[in-house]
């Protein structure tokens, strides 16, 4: 009776055991899931989770263990790696004034002229590129950049080549930093983003290692021409695209449609 008894509670035990590992292993993929967007971090994680997880169910000790610090390592690495974009949700929560004006944007956005507002992009970044004037043009989606552009000047004006042109033409007081796009409105001029601080090949400018920066921490896509060369790029989750001035639109539209898929699942 008594060896019944130890039996029973160590199978219990066992699977209680089992239930706190699994919902462990599930919290800390849910918080990778949620904060880290690279593929190969996904795949990493949950194959050494699944492991774990079989390892433990079949008394594999020494590998449940082995698997388990794995993951820890992993995670620690991770995380350490993406400081900055855990920063970015922990500092950046929705707040302020533009936090009541969220929904009335959203349903704005639906139904401005997306066409009309990408010829307008286009046609100030193809005068900007060919007379050499640095620019840094972010679009503000489903990340709220609100505490970013704070550093900024507010504008809330309809987006046009002429303000755009004129914004970024040197000597004038708003030309350093970035401008900020949410829908077809020109929310904020003269923004600065945190620079990346990861190692780049090649050399890139103060605007191009921003642009990177803002992409680290949030959905935004970034415009940038450079002033030495005109050169356009496009920043966009985590990542740096040269682009050719005669394709601009098209490789343009591409980062902007996922947008607007989004956008049309919600309607």
């Amino acid at each position: 009776m008594p060896g019944s008894v130890i039996k029973d509670f160590t199978i219990w035990q066992n699977i209680l055991t089992l239930i706190i590992l699994v919902l462990l292993l599930g919290f800390f993929l849910f918080i990778i899931f949620k904060f880290i967007k690279r593929v190969p971090v996904y795949i990493y994680s949950c194959s050494l989770a699944g492991l774990t997880v079989l390892s433990f169910i079949f008394n594999m000790d020494i590998l449940t263990i082995v698997c388990f610090v794995l993951f820890a390592a992993g995670l620690i690495l991770v995380f350490t790696v993406n400081i900055s974009t855990l920063r970015s949700y922990l500092a950046n929560p929705l707040k302020g004034k533009r936090l009541l004006n969220v929904g009335k944007r959203n349903k704005v956005e639906r139904i401005f002229d997306r066409e009309a507002l990408y010829k307008t992009i286009d046609d100030a970044v193809q005068y900007l590129s060919k007379h050499k004037i640095g620019a840094l043009i972010t679009f503000e989606r489903h990340t709220p950049l609100s505490d970013v552009m704070r550093s900024g000047t507010v504008v809330e004006a309809p987006v046009t080549m002429e303000l755009l042109v004129t914004i970024f033409y040197p000597g004038t007081r708003l030309h350093d930093g970035a401008v900020v796009i949410h829908g077809d409105k020109i929310v904020a001029a003269s923004v600065y983003f945190t620079p990346t601080t990861k190692p780049l090949t090649g050399k890139y400018g103060s605007r191009h290692r921003a642009a990177i920066g803002i992409s680290e921490i949030s959905d935004a896509v970034t415009v940038v021409v450079s002033e030495e060369t005109g050169r356009i790029s496009i920043a966009y989750g985590g990542e740096l695209e040269s682009v050719q001035l005669d394709n601009f639109l098209r490789v343009f539209e591409n980062y902007m449609r996922d947008e607007e898929e989004e956008n049309d699942e919600e309607m």
